[in-house]
């Protein structure tokens, strides 16, 4: 099976961001990574459900909290959730492309499709100054960071424009070039940031994520080297042999 083809198998949900439940341990040390306050108006694009909302408000005390997703049954369930807590806070049901984010200070938006993420980029960009958006994964699109404590990641308005690949990268991993060592390890902090108390197959995942960055920063020409390390081919051989899961379509790309 193709690495595609396995990734067509999962949840679609699970590979662009959208409707993904974060831990609230995760939650909180995204909060805690942006400095999150009571001065703060915060918006969660792609919400899902309170939690996050939840969180802001009562134990960071923000002075708004919005929380926006298209799913109208989960938005109707998280607002019953609220009010039962007795939780302040606003909730729509709305396209995040539609929807008016103007007053925000900080925006937590994890989506990954490109389309979205360029449309956006183009709001976040006419929001007032000091604005933060926090991304997980990767920054925003062209952009330099203006904090890293990866998978977290702030980009404050107005941004500041990477001149090219290796200076995006470099604010992001703090490396000039990705060797198997900085794959594995921003895979694994991946893993273990987003990744739910129960988790059984973090490993799996960790050598699924580390393949992917290696090769995408490949095929960007920001991987160390020319050759294939022999540690990232003993993993392609090992996903191939014991989970039919072949990586060597996407190094042929």
């Amino acid at each position: 099976m193709r690495i595609d083809e396995y990734l067509d198998t999962l949840p679609e949900n699970l590979l662009n961001g959208e409707d993904v439940q974060l831990p609230e341990k995760s939650l909180r040390s995204i909060f805690k990574f942006v400095k999150l306050t009571k001065d703060d108006i915060f918006y969660h694009l792609g919400c899902s459900d309170e939690k996050g909302i939840e969180i802001a408000v009562k134990e960071f005390q923000v002075e708004k909290a919005v929380g926006i997703d298209n799913n109208c049954e989960k938005i109707e369930n998280a607002k019953k959730n609220l009010e039962e807590k007795q939780t302040k806070a606003e909730l729509r049901c709305q396209d995040i492309l539609d929807s008016d984010i103007s007053d925000a200070t900080v925006i937590l938006f994890w989506f990954t499709d490109e389309n979205i993420t360029n449309q956006m980029l183009k709001k976040f960009e006419e929001l007032k100054s000091d604005t933060r958006i926090i991304t997980i994964w990767g920054p925003l699109p062209d952009c330099i960071p203006d904090k890293v404590d990866f998978p977290y990641i702030v980009n404050k308005v107005p941004f500041t424009k990477a001149k090219n690949m290796q200076e995006q990268l470099l604010a992001v991993f703090g490396v000039k070039c990705v060797d198997f060592v900085t794959a594995w390890e921003f895979a694994e902090r991946y893993t273990k940031a987003i990744g739910s108390p129960e988790i059984k197959n973090d490993r799996f995942l960790t050598i699924i994520q580390t393949l992917v960055i290696w090769i995408n920063a490949k095929k960007l020409g920001v991987a160390c080297g020319e050759e294939i390390p022999e540690s990232i081919q003993t993993y392609i051989k090992l996903m191939k042999m014991n989970f039919d899961i072949d990586f060597e379509p996407m190094l042929k790309e």
